[in-house]
């Protein structure tokens, strides 16, 4: 008995052959490069979005630092009456000097003088020694004016272009630039004779009272400035 042969099934008419051909391989290649080239667009710009957030957020806590700072001090601000009328404020061609309170647990209550200016873009809080002579703090608001205080001091914050300041009082004159302080202290300023710090406050103030601060930052990389309000003195 003859064996009958297997078909070829390869020669079969109209059998397609298995495998893909060059150009679907081509085609598949093309549209895996268009998409790997559109997920690293994707993570490239998350990537960048992510880093100018976190610069961001670490300039806005610097700034909350600063600004915390500053207000501590304005709330231990000295009053006139303290200092036998002498100025407890002065603003200045974009520098800041107050005199504050320090009361230490145990020893008598003693005055300060705190120093902010930008130097080379960055914000510093110089801090003077405490003392209860007031012919000190004199010579300390001086050499501040001076611009050559010898202190301790703190970088609080860089990429500072500059820094203004303006004052308010409630005199209903709204708020006064470093001239106008100027010309209100110098009005009204007393003789401040004495060389230690009142034991009671019941001296007449003859100085101007100013009870508000305006501190407005401009800074690197920023097109609008930033602007914060301290109060002075404790509420």
């Amino acid at each position: 008995m003859r064996c009958k042969p297997k078909p070829n099934l390869a020669r079969r008419a109209g059998r397609p052959h298995a495998g893909l051909t060059l150009v679907e391989l081509l085609v598949a290649i093309s549209v895996m490069a268009i998409v790997a080239v559109m997920g690293w667009r994707g993570l490239d710009t998350i990537v960048r979005a992510r880093v100018s957030l976190t610069s961001d957020l670490d300039q806005t806590r610097g700034l909350q630092l600063t600004f915390a700072q500053l207000q501590n001090d304005c709330n231990q601000i000295a009053s006139p009456a303290l200092l036998q009328n002498r100025q407890v404020l002065r603003i200045d061609d974009g520098r800041l000097a107050l005199v504050r309170t320090v009361q230490l647990e145990g020893q008598p209550l003693r005055v300060q003088v705190i120093s902010y200016v930008v130097r080379d873009g960055v914000l510093v809080r110089q801090e003077l020694p405490a003392t209860r002579d007031l012919l000190e703090i004199d010579a300390q608001m001086r050499s501040i004016a001076s611009g050559t205080p010898s202190g301790y001091a703190v970088s609080l914050y860089d990429g500072v272009g500059s820094i203004a300041l303006r004052l308010w009082a409630d005199d209903n004159r709204g708020w006064r630039n470093a001239a106008a302080q100027e010309a209100s202290d110098s009005a009204t300023v007393g003789s401040g004779k004495g060389q230690v710090i009142a034991q009671t406050t019941g001296t007449p103030l003859m100085v101007q009272t100013w009870t508000g601060l305006e501190m407005t930052l401009r800074l690197a990389g920023r097109d609008a400035p930033m602007q914060k309000i301290f109060l002075l003195g404790a509420v």
